[in-house]
């Protein structure tokens, strides 16, 4: 499958306001990323407009289409009339020498088919053979009707846009030549790829990085003089209420509305069957093709957006163009729009049941219906998990319920008492350990100051120095109890908690075994101290015995010596 739109992992994760904005829910999130089901998507450009990390890009066919322009062929452009504000010129001919010099051999306004397009909705109204009326110039909106409301699909005009009608007109009279349209829109990519006409298409953004990278300057291009000027209601199309402005008068028995922005269309298209007389222009972006996800106006400018395209339709259009080429009357813009649901898998009511009831949805009250998860109700989600566009941790109360209950579990049970202070000292958090190492026999103490139960000493010192202490021991006077004591600062929530381990009971250890050491050591004293006394004594006989040994063994000694000399 063709992809229109490109994701950068790295800047995308657990986010979902891709997904909350996704009129039609073609999100789904795997490994915590966000991708395209590209079977739902109807390519409104959404995502990529409220993506915070600008994480989803439009695939450009930038590279494509120069290679096209370097080959020994007729490329001819055909340019969105909403080229006016995205570039901010209002003389087309200064669009045509640019797209010149990038190579292309000729290049048109896409206004030139549109007008042609009005016409064909002119002569389908005349036959009065429509309960209600949908224009069929905006791809997304045509695109949504085939998937998601088949029911509209007898009234959507069974005529090309004006961007197939015009690169139609191109073909008819330049049979060779290739055609590559230019707009602000993303869903054109696709209705021109499966147009099976359309050679290529640019979106504004990749036209300008074209200009840049080849320093085409458009103000430094002078206007050309035409003397034979036309005048093109057509080029009233990107703005909203432009497709009912190129008519010269209303059609008996309609109503004309124009509807802008996608969800007012689906309140449109939900409540369709019970409309009668209308003819509805419906655009998929708010103030229409002039803001689309790929045009180059700035952000809260489309109100001047629309006035400076509708004083570029009041101006006339430059010279002639294609359509005195052909026959008109010979040209088939006839279209057929088929419906194609995606085949998606619909769980049973006991299988969304069983999935509501992982995230603790077991009765009907439990079901927020937040939308924090993406999705506009439980069941919603719940359906998405059976398709696997969505994981069962994406509803943001339950695991936040879970993780606070998991969390309070394991401070409330821990050996250890532990305490969570704010920068003004007062506890936000306590569990029962923590209360009976410090005394403090209340049942909430939160929000009243930790000074009031504890020396606060060793936290002001943390928090003066943002240096972390660790196992350092502390005696509480009040329980008479010792711990040894760590203190935390986590300086990007601005709170402290200490960890408090109670030592006592070792510390008591100790201290009977030091005394234990103390009383050993007094005895072996005593006793080496008498042993000394009677070793003393010992020697002192033993001296005088052996005194006397010698004398006598000398003497013996003496008296052989002299027996031996004798004999």
């Amino acid at each position: 499958m063709v992809s229109y739109l490109d994701f950068k992992d790295s800047m995308c994760k657990d986010c979902y306001k891709c997904l909350r904005f996704c009129p039609v829910k073609a999100i789904k999130i795997v490994n915590h990323q966000a991708r395209i089901v590209e079977s739902r998507c109807i390519l409104c450009g959404k995502c990529t407009e409220v993506c915070p990390q600008n994480a989803k890009r439009v695939h450009s066919d930038s590279e494509l289409i120069i290679e096209m322009l370097k080959q020994d062929e007729m490329v001819i452009a055909s340019i969105a009339p909403s080229f006016v504000s995205s570039f901010a010129i209002d003389d087309f001919s200064i669009m045509y020498q640019a797209l010149i010099k990038l190579g292309f051999d000729h290049a048109e306004e896409t206004a030139v088919g549109a007008k042609v397009v009005t016409a064909q909705y002119k002569n389908l109204l005349a036959k009065n053979d429509y309960q209600n009326f949908i224009t069929s110039a905006c791809p997304a909106v045509n695109e949504m009707i085939k998937m998601y409301y088949p029911e509209a699909l007898p009234y959507l005009a069974p005529v090309d846009s004006p961007m197939v009608a015009h690169a139609k007109m191109i073909k008819k009279a330049y049979p060779m030549a290739k055609v590559v349209f230019i707009g602000p829109c993303i869903a054109k990519k696709k209705e021109g790829f499966e147009s099976k006409i359309i050679d290529g298409v640019l979106t504004f953004e990749d036209l300008e990085e074209l200009f840049t990278r080849y320093h085409i300057d458009l103000k430094a291009i002078s206007s050309l003089v035409v003397e034979d000027k036309m005048f093109n209601k057509a080029k009233f199309y990107p703005i909203s209420r432009g497709i009912i402005k190129s008519f010269d008068k209303y059609i008996d028995g309609y109503e004309f509305v124009a509807v802008d922005g996608i969800d007012k269309c689906k309140e449109v298209l939900n409540n369709i069957e019970q409309l009668s007389g209308m003819f509805l222009e419906l655009s998929a972006c708010e103030y229409s093709c002039v803001n689309g996800p790929c045009s180059l106006i700035k952000k809260s400018t489309a109100v001047k957006a629309n006035a400076d395209i509708r004083h570029y339709a009041n101006q006339g259009t430059s010279g002639n163009d294609i359509s005195d080429l052909i026959a008109l009357d010979q040209l088939d813009l006839s279209c057929v729009h088929q419906a194609r649901k995606p085949i998606e898998y619909q769980p049973s009511p006991s299988e969304i049941t069983y999935i509501l009831s992982q995230t603790g949805k077991l009765k009907p009250e439990d079901e927020l219906n937040c939308g924090a998860c993406g999705y506009d109700s439980c069941k919603e989600k719940a359906w998405a998990v059976a398709n696997g566009y969505a994981a069962i941790e994406m509803c943001i109360p339950y695991m936040r319920s879970r993780a606070e209950s998991m969390s309070y579990e394991i401070i409330q049970n821990s050996p250890n008492g532990i305490v969570l202070i704010d920068n003004d000292l007062k506890i936000i958090e306590i569990n029962q350990k923590a209360k009976v190492l410090l005394g403090i026999n209340e049942e909430n103490v939160k929000d009243q100051k930790l000074y009031d139960h504890y020396d606060i000493a060793d936290f002001l010192m943390v928090l003066d120095r943002k240096e972390n202490i660790h196992r350092v021991k502390r005696y509480i006077e009040k329980t008479r109890t010792y711990v040894e004591v760590s203190i935390i600062y986590i300086e990007k929530d601005n709170v402290t908690f200490a960890i408090f381990k109670d030592i006592t009971e070792k510390e008591d250890y100790d201290k009977r075994l030091k005394e234990m050491k103390l009383n050993t050591l007094q005895t072996t004293d005593e006793v080496i101290k008498k042993q000394m006394r009677v070793a003393q004594e010992i020697a002192s006989l033993l001296g005088e015995t052996t005194a006397e040994t010698k004398v006598a063994l000398v003497k013996l000694k003496q008296m052989l010596k002299e027996d031996d000399e004798y004999r």
